[in-house]
């Protein structure tokens, strides 16, 4: 806009020139910038970068901890660590809840598996004590979920007819994701969270949840969340991850009652969500928001992984979801610590236009954004923005950042902010003809500030 205002005051000056459509054109832009001051908006993203990504684990593996967090806190970048909680001492334990064991193994004999008693039955052979009874309950919940029910049914009755030979070893051991190498213990899992990561439920036990009944889903879901709440506080217990990654309808209406935000499906009319498994193009969905979900496996190849970085860069609207497992030789599809260092340096080098946050985080921004409203009175020499949301600032406490258009004579800003006060430089884009503006953020619960020219 200077280059408007040299031109406009030199052909002022100059009335003998007389050039139509230079003038209406000049005019036509200081109005806008005009009418465009006090005008405030919240970025699409945090810094007002392009895009967003989160780094997110799954299953609480020992190697995630102790070699993939180095890596991120040298680069500075936080992960998401959804854990199985029922793995750390102190923590509730898996357990099955409910009727008599063996009064249920009895009536399996006379009545077969059905509708009326799958649930029930799929809860408790998974508690029978042997990875066989463990891999019954996994079979029958991958069934059920891909709409194979009779499938599912026969498996079962498979399983307890087992049981009633003694074909199936019977005792009170816990083998869900037993693995006797993951040691990490609530003060870790404090330490890790001090750094600035988040850490999350993946439930008591990684079970099938779509096939457990309502008390066993309940405590598998409420039991986790207890736990973290206990050992980590309230701020850790806004997200988490059902198993499998689950979409069951059955289990996302129980557990979005107890989580916040879940990375298995989060609806709102403004975002669409892309599975691990998905494959829609991120660029093919015209909403606001892009939850675009990938999977590196242990064949997936690096120029694959970031390749999805890169997309990220073309668009404004993508939120890369990663998950990840095994790391360097423990948990399924394991990627090396040399995979990952080579890749979040790759993330790393573009964090000019990436935001990289937790899963938590990203989850909390995009919600304040939408439900923020903003109101702005311009006067000679300031500008007062409002702001009001219906969300709890304590739970949801991510900073907002804000871009206001300033009169394009102002050369710093004073932002007052309560009792505080900083210095803002003013912005000037060929590409943002709406005129000259400033970038700032903002904290949580914040209702009023005030912009000043800095005279």
């Amino acid at each position: 806009m200077t280059l408007v205002r040299e031109l406009s005051d030199f052909l002022k000056a100059k009335k003998n020139y007389f050039i139509p459509g230079m003038i209406l054109l000049l005019v036509g832009c200081e109005a806008a910038s005009d009418k465009n001051i006090g005008q405030t908006a919240i970025t699409k993203w945090q810094g007002n970068k392009k895009a967003a990504i989160s780094i997110t684990f799954d299953d609480g593996i020992v190697n995630q901890l102790t070699v993939a967090r180095p890596i991120l806190n040298k680069l500075g970048m936080p992960g998401t660590f959804y854990i199985i909680t029922g793995k750390v001492e102190g923590s509730g334990q898996g357990k099955f809840i409910g009727r008599s064991k063996d009064e249920i193994i009895r009536e399996s004999a006379t009545i077969t598996t059905n509708t009326d008693n799958f649930f029930e039955r799929a809860s408790l052979i998974g508690f029978t004590g042997t990875s066989e009874g463990l891999d019954y309950h996994s079979t029958a919940g991958s069934l059920f979920e891909s709409g194979k029910i009779k499938e599912a049914y026969e498996v079962i009755d498979e399983a307890y007819s087992k049981l009633r030979k003694g074909e199936l070893k019977d005792s009170d051991e816990v083998v869900y994701h037993d693995n006797k190498i993951d040691t990490t213990s609530w003060n870790d899992y404090r330490s890790y969270a001090a750094e600035g990561h988040e850490i999350g439920s993946h439930t008591v036990t990684h079970a099938r949840l779509a096939v457990l009944d309502e008390a066993n889903l309940l405590y598998e879901l409420q039991q986790s969340k207890a736990d973290i709440q206990k050992n980590l506080g309230e701020k850790y217990t806004f997200s988490a991850e059902c198993p499998y990654g689950t979409e069951n309808e059955r289990v996302m209406q129980y557990a979005t009652t107890i989580y916040p935000a879940l990375r298995n499906r989060m609806p709102a009319p403004y975002l669409e969500e892309i599975n691990r498994s998905g494959d829609l193009a991120p660029g093919a969905s015209d909403k606001e928001y892009v939850q675009w979900q990938r999977g590196p496996l242990t064949d997936t190849s690096m120029e694959m992984m970031q390749s999805w970085v890169d997309t990220c860069l073309v668009r404004d609207n993508i939120w890369l979801v990663l998950v990840f497992h095994g790391v360097d030789g423990i948990g399924w599809e394991s990627k090396t610590e040399e995979e990952l260092f080579t890749y979040f340096n790759y993330i790393k080098e573009k964090d000019k236009d990436l935001w990289v946050a937790t899963f938590g985080d990203v989850a909390k921004y995009i919600r304040e954004r939408k439900s923020m409203e903003i109101s702005n009175t311009v006067k000679d020499n300031s500008i007062e923005i409002n702001l009001s949301s219906s969300l709890d600032p304590k739970v949801y406490d991510v900073p907002l950042t804000l871009k206001t258009y300033v009169p394009g004579n102002w050369k710093n800003v004073v932002l007052k902010e309560n009792s505080a006060q900083s210095i803002l430089s003013v912005l000037t884009l060929e590409k943002d003809v709406a005129g000259s503006y400033v970038e700032y953020t903002v904290s949580p619960g914040i209702s009023q500030l005030v912009l000043m020219d800095e005279l």
